[in-house]
């Protein structure tokens, strides 16, 4: 296990070094300028659409509103809670700062990555719509790119086990045991349990599961939230000074916090924020390749939506929470951190609201994830392989909640880069049909602006 980890780390350091920072962060700057601004200027106009998608409006499996809840419930998980605790425990308060960078040129890509993925959709042996990386890799690029489509299937299947599933279950089981004394593997065996009687209904019953967990459990993790900014509203403006300070200076080690260089700040903010929002690795285009829609536009200002409310709203709360109540000083880490945070606010109350939270969050999560890794396995070698993947998912998810933390996060994060770069290199290649496509909806008079 030594070597493995040690060859790990070694992995994870090349794949998250200067160049992964660079081209995540170039990606959707690029794709932001060629779009001319238009995810922010257009905002207002992709919550009216969402709004709109409530309901089936073109050939599709699922509602276009069904589908971002979809793929927020892969993304609105572990990362929001967990993930943001560990980047501040890491990195210091700059990190935030990163993930928020991170956020608003995230918002491009997943944009890109939805408008591509019901482009070049297809559908498979059961009639259903099938999309994503590999897919708009394979119909949208030169046959000598072929390969880069398979190595996303590949890296997109195994990264499901570790960021949509054995993390997530790690997180509960880790949080229960602080707070309830629950044993881990009689976690992992419980929502094992769960997980598996939601996945013999497929996309339709995960849509329909995560259309109503989703925004029940964010609004009211938001509101416990927000209750403790009030109660610390004279805290934010230091709080936020912190932020962009250590954005670009060193963090002093203070209490239980180490120190940390500006490089730490951003290889942690720009790894955690990949991590909660996805965007740049290619799994939620998978979701959004199910919406029964006819305008690969009209998903993508959906899909660009949740981008913003994952990191730019979760996120931030979260991040806030920990700074403002001074618990990034204690020396907890992860969702412990986190927990630590709502709890000196809230006493009696405050750990709770996390538990409850990132056990709601990571179910979903794992949900989503089921179905990327699903269409990933699918891919490669048919809807034969279906089945097996979804008992081998299962399966997993007690391994998982029973594994060691240091590991799991590990694995996920060299992962998550291994996934990103088929489907970033992609990206840029189409990015002059992304840019066509978008020009020509929005001068077009049916855009209703």
């Amino acid at each position: 296990m030594e070597l493995i980890k040690t060859l790990l780390e070694g992995l994870n350091g090349i794949v998250w070094g200067p160049l992964m920072l660079v081209l995540i962060l170039g990606t959707g700057f690029f794709l932001m300028s060629g779009l001319r601004f238009m995810p922010l200027r257009h905002i207002a106009y992709g919550f009216r659409m969402l709004w709109l998608g409530r309901k089936k409006t073109g050939e599709g499996d699922i509602a276009p509103f069904k589908a971002l809840m979809t793929s927020l419930s892969a993304t609105v998980g572990t990362g929001n809670i967990a993930g943001v605790a560990t980047a501040i425990f890491t990195g210091g308060p700059g990190a935030l700062f990163w993930m928020w960078c991170t956020a608003l040129v995230g918002m491009a890509t997943k944009y890109a990555e939805a408008v591509l993925a019901v482009y070049y959709r297809e559908k498979d042996a059961k009639g259903d719509h099938i999309g994503g990386p590999m897919f708009y890799i394979k119909n949208g690029l030169k046959s000598h790119w072929a390969w880069l489509g398979t190595a996303f299937a590949i890296f997109g299947a195994l990264a499901g086990f570790g960021i949509g599933n054995t993390i997530q279950a790690n997180s509960v089981a880790d949080v229960l045991n602080s707070n309830f004394k629950i044993s881990p593997m009689l976690t992992g065996i419980t929502m094992a349990v769960l997980v598996a009687l939601v996945l013999i209904g497929g996309i339709r019953r995960i849509a329909d599961v995560a259309s109503k967990l989703v925004p029940l459990m964010a609004i009211s993790y938001l509101l416990g939230g927000l209750v403790v900014l009030l109660m610390n509203i004279t805290a934010i403006p230091a709080a936020i000074e912190l932020i962009i300070t250590h954005a670009f200076t060193p963090t002093a080690a203070t209490g239980g916090f180490a120190g940390a260089t500006v490089m730490l700040a951003i290889q942690w903010g720009v790894a955690r924020g990949i991590f909660s929002n996805e965007a740049g690795l290619g799994s939620a285009p998978i979701a959004h390749a199910a919406a029964a829609t006819n305008s690969p536009v009209q998903q993508g200002t959906i899909a660009m939506l949740g981008t913003f409310i994952d990191t730019l709203i979760i996120c931030s709360i979260t991040g806030l929470v920990i700074i403002v109540t001074g618990a990034w000083t204690g020396g907890e880490n992860g969702a412990s951190l986190s927990a630590a945070a709502f709890e000196l606010a809230l006493p009696g109350v405050g750990s709770h609201i996390v538990t409850f939270g990132l056990a709601i969050f990571a179910f979903t999560t794992i949900l989503g994830w089921s179905f990327y890794g699903e269409k990933c396995v699918e891919y490669l070698f048919g809807v034969r392989a279906i089945v097996p993947f979804r008992v081998l998912w299962v399966l997993a998810i007690p391994i998982g909640a029973d594994s060691e933390l240091k590991f799991i996060w590990l694995l996920a994060d060299t992962l998550n880069a291994l996934m990103a770069l088929p489907n970033l290199i992609a990206l840029l290649l189409l990015s002059p049909l992304v840019f066509r496509l978008t020009r020509e909806y929005f001068s077009n008079k049916g855009a209703n602006l």
